[in-house]
């Protein structure tokens, strides 16, 4: 029974993301101007190389930003069954947000969320 549930979800994935790849391929509009390929930010055309270093707090802010991101969505389901576990339900986010704030504490401390 549930090895037929996983093979139906996963051919209805793998059919919806061809379908949707081949209705972009058929209807999409098509402009093959080598133009269209070249980097470019903001509309203006680059000077130079467009492969320029990065300074590598701005890779560590956006990690940051996600990891609390997505650290923030795990409780939402754990508020839709917080009444079903009680008193344990709330010890174990009160520690998942222990260490979610001293990620934050660290990183600060550390400086990674300064622009400089």
């Amino acid at each position: 029974m549930n090895f037929t549930l996983l093979v139906t979800v996963l051919l209805t994935a793998i059919t919806l993301v061809v379908g949707a790849y081949v209705i972009a391929k058929l209807i999409g509009p098509r402009s093959y101007n080598p133009v269209k390929g070249e980097p470019f930010e903001c509309g203006i055309p680059t000077r130079g190389s467009s492969w320029m270093p990065l300074h590598a707090g701005y890779y560590l802010f956006a990690i940051l930003f996600l990891i609390f991101d997505i650290e923030t969505v795990f409780l939402y389901p754990w508020a839709v069954v917080v009444k079903e576990f009680g008193c344990m339900a709330l010890v174990s986010v009160g520690f998942f947000l222990i260490v979610l704030v001293l990620g934050l504490a660290y990183a600060w401390r550390k400086g990674a969320l300064e622009w400089k």
